[in-house]
Formats: C-alpha cells, structure tokens, sequence
C-alpha cells in the first residue's frame, strides 16, 4: 500500500473524494492525462479508506440499519430479495447479493435469502412483492431505474445504493444508502468497492453485530499490499509479471468457483475496458468441459480462489484445471488466498500468483470479494500499463468508441 500510495504524490489516498455535482448530474469524462500515474491507479488507492468513511456514515444517518430492517420484513414474508444492476454495477450487485446472504444466515432469518439479476432482464422479467435493492454508482442507470420500476409495480419495496441520493436511482427509492464519493475514472473501481463496504455494513447489523469500518478498510488494504508483495526485490511495477502476461496474450481467461466467481467477471470487465484484451469468465468446472481446445500459448489464465468453502475440493479442481491448462501451453497464473495457495505447488503457476491473507473473523463472501478487489483491479492496472492504454476514458476518448457508446444510449431513428 505504501508504495501506491508513494508513486501517487500528490493524490491524497486518505482524503474524502468529491461528490456528485449539486444539483445532481452525471459524472462528465474524466480529464485526460498524457501518462500514468491515471485517475484509475488514484481510485484504487483510496479504497481502504473510503470504505471506512462509507461504513461511518451509513450507520450515522441511519441508512444501513433501515435497509436490514427491510430484510427483516422480507424474511418474515417469505418474499424475494433482489440485487440489481449493470456492467460494473451489475457485478456489485451479485456481491451484494452475496454478502446480505450471509448476513442473512448469520441472523438466522427464514425464507430465501437475497440473490441478484441483471437489470434489464428483471425488469421484464419482475418478481412480485418483496424487496428490490438497485446498484448504480453514477445513479442514472436506466435499466436499473426500469427494474426497480418493474419491481414497485408488482408490489416490492424499492431501495438503492448510489453514490447520490439525489440521483435518478437514488430518488426512486424509498430507502437509499449513498455512499457519497464519486469514481473520478469511467474505469469504475471505487464504483464496484462502494455497493460492497455499504452491504458489509447492512449485512454486519443485520446479523446483531456492530459495523467496523476501519476492519473492512483493512481487508481491502490487505488485497492491494499482497499485489505489491507479489514482486518486492526487483524493481518491477506491481504485478508485472501477471499484466504482462496478459497484455501479451491473445486472449485472457479468469476461472473461479463459489462467490470467486464475482470476483472473475469484474476482472474479466475490468481488462476489457481498460485494456481491450478479450476476455471470458470460465467457472472452474466448466471450464474443462469443451473450452480447452479454443485455448493455447496465445491464451492468458488466471485462476482465482479466495473462497473460504469447500476449500480441499475447490483447490483439487484448480491443480486439475491448471495442470490441463499448461499441457495446451498456457502459463496458469493465479489470486489466492493464503490457505488456498498452501494447497497449489508453486509449480502450477508459472504466470506469477498473489496470495491474499485470509480473513477468518470476517464472513467468507465480504472476505473473498473485498480481498480480490484490489488484486483484479492492480492486475488491470499494468495490463493496461504493458499496452499503453488509458484506463480512465474506457475508449471513449476516441471518436469510434464514443459513438458506439452513444448509439447504445440513444433511441432508434
């Protein structure tokens, strides 16, 4: 951590980010700088510390505790619970889906535990009655406010996690926990860890304990300093070793199992937009059941296994699946927790590994998913360093990409 924070100077990690523009607008593209450090490396930086902020102030205003009281009423009823959101949100919403459910178990409460859904599809596709929860950063989002539309007409109670409460996202709820500070990148990493700190603290009330923002700071802190520790003796940037690996290959797969699985498409969106690698999500199964001979030395694999369940099977699947990986000629890399890699030869991971401390007084899906955020994240970081790329525009920054973009948003002639 101190030496992200020492290659940032000026950029204060510790300090609050701005917020939403007063009267409520969207964010508008980030400035362009001509060369690293980006706004992205910035954001990364700043994590440990707004999360505890974020933590504080959702307990303060009362937010938090609200919205696990709904969960509360959504148990009793036995009626659904469900996260959504899209692209970087939409993944943010599968770990907040996540982490509530462990929440969830811990209080012992009845019925179905809270699961996400893609927001476009929910809101075609609504579940009648319980409770609706929409993830936007940004908190215009138009398929997440469609959804959470969707949802309020067939009788659910609608809440939100946005970065403003003023927001379109925000206004639309009747309970919306805003966690305040913006993303000052598109390349959205404080926008994926914002929804998580806000559900660490809902699901931590939920389940009779108190919030401790300074612990969850702390977990994230954790992921960022054993990316850094991945290559500490010989001058190289952090993780190198596996963004060159990436940058340099023609295709870039991440194989996970259990809640890993989230950690993987944020990763595998991340490269995408960042780096415009292409890139694909395996589950760890799956990913032996007729993928292999689309792959070979042209391919990067990263494997990824902080999932505290299920440990000795999960880490016998990942040698199988890493030793199969490199007969086809690829180079297995790989995120682990630390009992986890206890588990995996060095051998098996020629690409270069980061070994994550496990968190064993914090619940396994908080753990898992706030530990790998900031590996994902500074993986994507050189990628995009060892291919000369701007993170923070997503592309936009370039007439093509931005009319893309466009066209996606706009209504049909």
């Amino acid at each position: 951590m101190d030496d992200l924070i020492a290659a940032l100077r000026p950029f204060d990690a510790s300090a609050p980010l701005p917020a939403a523009p007063d009267p409520w607008d969207y964010l508008p593209m980030p400035a362009l700088r001509a060369g690293a450090p980006w706004a992205t490396a910035e954001m990364i930086a700043a994590e440990p510390a707004l999360a505890a902020r974020i933590v504080g102030r959702l307990v303060a205003d009362g937010s938090a505790a609200a919205l696990a009281q709904a969960l509360r009423d959504a148990a009793a009823a036995d009626a659904p619970v469900t996260a959504v959101g899209c692209g970087t949100s939409e993944h943010a919403a599968m770990a907040v889906a996540a982490i509530l459910s462990d929440g969830w178990r811990a209080a012992g409460l009845p019925g179905r535990p809270p699961v996400s859904a893609q927001a476009f599809e929910c809101s075609l596709d609504a579940p009648a009655g319980g409770l609706v929860i929409g993830i936007s950063h940004e908190g215009g989002t138009a398929a997440t406010l469609a959804a959470m539309e969707a949802c309020r007409a067939k009788g659910a109670r609608v809440a939100a996690i946005s970065g403003s409460a003023a927001s379109t996202v925000g206004l639309a709820a009747e309970i919306t926990l805003a966690t305040v500070e913006m993303d000052r990148s598109w390349c959205h990493t404080v926008g994926y860890v914002s929804p998580m700190a806000a559900a660490t603290c809902t699901a931590g009330i939920l389940a009779g304990g108190t919030p401790n923002g300074e612990r969850l700071g702390a977990r994230i802190r954790d992921g960022i300093e054993a990316a850094h520790a991945a290559y500490p003796a010989d001058g190289q940037r952090p993780d190198a070793g596996i963004g060159g690996l990436i940058a340099a290959s023609q295709q870039l797969l991440v194989v996970a199992s259990g809640v890993d699985r989230i950690t993987a498409r944020e990763m595998v969106l991340k490269v995408e937009e960042a780096a415009y690698v292409p890139s694909a999500v395996r589950d760890l199964e799956t990913f032996l059941h007729g993928h292999l001979p689309a792959t070979d030395a042209r391919t990067a694999v990263v494997f990824l296994l902080l999932e505290r369940g299920a440990l000795d099977a999960r880490a016998l699947r990942t040698r199988q699946a890493m030793r199969a990986a490199a007969a086809v000629g690829m180079r297995p890399a790989a995120i682990l927790g630390s009992a986890a890699a206890a588990l995996i030869p060095d051998e098996l991971t020629p690409g270069g590994r980061i070994v994550v401390p496990d968190h064993g007084s914090m619940p396994n899906a908080p753990a898992a998913l706030l530990g790998g955020a900031g590996p994902l994240q500074l993986v994507t970081l050189e990628v995009a360093h060892a291919r000369g790329t701007n993170p923070d525009p997503i592309r936009r920054d370039d007439p093509v990409w931005l009319r893309a973009a466009e066209l996606a948003d706009s209504p049909e002639p």
